[in-house]
């Protein structure tokens, strides 16, 4: 019988309640792929009300962004030196990557598919801009920092740059999707950006 909709139970532990909501989103991906992802079949898997779903996430969409907007990476220092700029935004893209290997194999090649509206989303821009926290506008402050301190060519376009750059690493990561993990992202992401980027160099 289906749970009636409605505020959570105050028996519930909140944070109980998100952490499945979670879970049980990365069960269904890995099982079904991101699209079968929707208010109903989460709720399915957990057992919980849809109103409690409704009480941690906005809508499905909400749901998907927290995989891709789970932290900020604004806040994080990096370690690699600005004067070596193309490992540095490799090292900021290692971030994300990383994140989701984390998740596992199987995860990360059902999460990027062309489906995956919170994917792209994220990796889009409204008005020419990109979102606040996201990876790509910490790579424009990197590419425009590096400008400014003389590293790459005056003339270089920092938001082009960070398209470009989005463009390279997300082409990486679904080719090591076609591939089925055989393949080493990371060595592919260094060598590829390191080559574009070598352009823009003084």
């Amino acid at each position: 019988m289906p749970r009636k909709c409605g505020r959570p139970s105050k028996t519930a532990e909140p944070i109980d309640a998100r952490r499945k909501i979670i879970n049980a989103t990365i069960a269904l991906i890995m099982r079904e792929g991101a699209d079968a992802v929707t208010v109903r079949s989460v709720v399915e898997e957990t057992g919980l009300s849809i109103g409690t779903f409704y009480h941690h996430f906005k809508n499905k969409d909400d749901l998907m962004m927290y995989f891709v907007r789970e932290d900020s990476f604004d806040g994080f220092t990096l370690e690699t030196p600005l004067e070596h700029f193309s490992d540095r935004i490799s090292e900021l893209y290692f971030y994300l990557i990383d994140r989701y290997l984390n998740l596992g194999e199987e995860f990360m090649k059902s999460f990027y598919t062309t489906g995956n509206q919170a994917l792209s989303a994220y990796m889009g821009e409204e008005n020419g801009c990109f979102a606040d926290g996201t990876v790509m506008a910490r790579c424009q402050r990197e590419a425009e920092a590096a400008i400014a301190a003389g590293i790459l060519k005056e003339e270089t376009d920092a938001h082009v740059l960070s398209i470009d750059v989005c463009t390279i690493v997300k082409g990486c990561v679904f080719e090591w999707a076609l591939k089925g993990g055989d393949m080493d992202i990371h060595q592919s992401v260094r060598r590829i950006l390191e080559r574009y980027i070598l352009s823009y160099v003084k």
